[in-house]
């Protein structure tokens, strides 16, 4: 089975998976559908009003397994990219090793070279039969100059020279030693990155069936919630339930994004902070796939494209310094080199990576990309972007 073959079997297990879930949450929730009767001196009302806090309950619990799948794929990808950026810079240092170790070969050879020289004009000269004798019968330049320091002939001007020589020696015997050591790091590096990455994909999976069964779920509660809650608007007098639910929910939709309309018109699922005992470094914004992400403020787009883990990145650095990172994209609509206005559209939201459903994880980075990476919430409320949802 090709590539393709192998993508269209896994999306219909996914499918065949939420199916089967929500189904059997269906049926079980079918069973307390129809409400008990009231108790002596309990309303109608009250029952429902108490199915209607029962639900939510449930409904709140799922909504907490979709983050917990959420923030475990996230923080896999993130130890990943942490593996990925240790390998680029233990290969930057065994590159830049090896090349102090080439350079001081061939400083060595150069001086070993001279100093053999120096022996020879010696023996050339005035000097007596018996000194010449000496070096003449030497076995190698290094015993050239170890004979002719004894002897002193190749006075105070030719000791400098011998005294450079064995400093360069010293170096290299330093530089063999730290090109040792760096290859050992980046041999590590590379183990340490192919690890994290199998773990990270592992934990998709993992995670991406926990959002799988949690969406089945939360598809279902959804669906006993609003028949509960229409029917608690009509025991409570209200003319057209069902449409005065609609409309309570849209208005709900509404100011959860209204927030957040400035950056990307979602909701927040996911804060800053430890969550599910995964360490999260961003914000998620739950939202379709296709919904525009705009620059919160003005900067240049330091790079755009292909981003380990999060699939496809954009990254922007503002005025301030200060560095974001908006992760799990659709497709980009800016360049690095480009600079960028507030409220210009960068990018769309997104499901690539390891991501477990569609929305946008933004970051922010001070002191350089990945130098020091804190809560989004203060940098996106001085520029009048609320997140809500607990966030900041």
């Amino acid at each position: 089975m090709g590539p393709s073959g192998v993508e269209s079997a896994f999306i219909r297990h996914r499918r065949t998976g939420f199916v089967a879930a929500t189904a059997a949450l269906v049926i079980g929730l079918s069973a307390v559908t129809a409400l008990a009767a009231p108790a002596d001196g309990q309303s109608k009302e009250a029952v429902l009003s108490t199915e209607v806090e029962r639900i939510s309950g449930l409904v709140a619990a799922a909504e907490k397994d979709l983050e917990r799948s959420t923030v475990e794929a996230e923080a896999a990808a993130d130890a990943s990219r942490a593996a990925q950026t240790a390998l680029a810079d233990a290969e930057t240092q065994a590159a830049a090793a090896a090349a102090e170790l080439e350079a001081t070969r061939e400083a060595v050879d150069a001086a070993r070279d001279g100093i053999a020289a120096l022996g020879r004009d010696a023996f050339m000269g005035a000097d007596p039969l018996g000194d010449a004798a000496v070096l003449l019968d030497a076995a190698g330049p290094d015993e050239v100059l170890e004979r002719a320091a004894m002897l002193d002939l190749l006075g105070e001007d030719r000791a400098e020279r011998l005294e450079e020589f064995e400093v360069i020696q010293g170096r290299q015997e330093r530089a063999d030693r730290a090109a040792q050591a760096a290859v050992a790091q980046r041999d590590a590096a590379v183990r340490a990155s192919v690890e994290a990455e199998a773990a990270a994909q592992a934990q998709l999976a993992a995670s991406q069936h926990a959002y799988d069964v949690a969406a089945g779920q939360k598809f279902a509660l959804d669906a006993q919630l609003r028949d509960a809650e229409i029917e608690l608007l009509g025991a409570q007098g209200v003319a057209d339930p069902a449409a005065a639910r609609d409309e309570q929910q849209r208005g709900e939709l509404a100011m959860a994004r209204a927030g957040t309309a400035a950056l990307v018109a979602g909701r927040v699922t996911s804060c800053y902070g430890s969550r599910s005992g995964a360490k999260h470094n961003g914000v998620d914004i739950a939202a379709p796939i296709g919904t525009p992400i705009y620059a919160p403020d003005a900067g240049v787009v330091l790079d755009a494209g292909p981003a380990n883990g999060f699939g496809l990145a954009v990254y922007i650095q503002h005025a301030d310094g200060t560095i974001t990172v908006y992760g799990h994209i659709n497709q980009y609509f800016v360049t690095a080199g480009q600079t960028v206005a507030a409220g210009q559209q960068i990018a769309e939201v997104g499901n690539r990576g390891q991501s477990t459903g569609p929305h946008l994880h933004i970051e922010t980075h001070r002191g350089g990309l990945y130098q020091q990476r804190v809560d989004p919430a203060p940098w996106l409320s001085a520029r009048g972007i609320t997140l809500g949802g607990g966030c900041g």
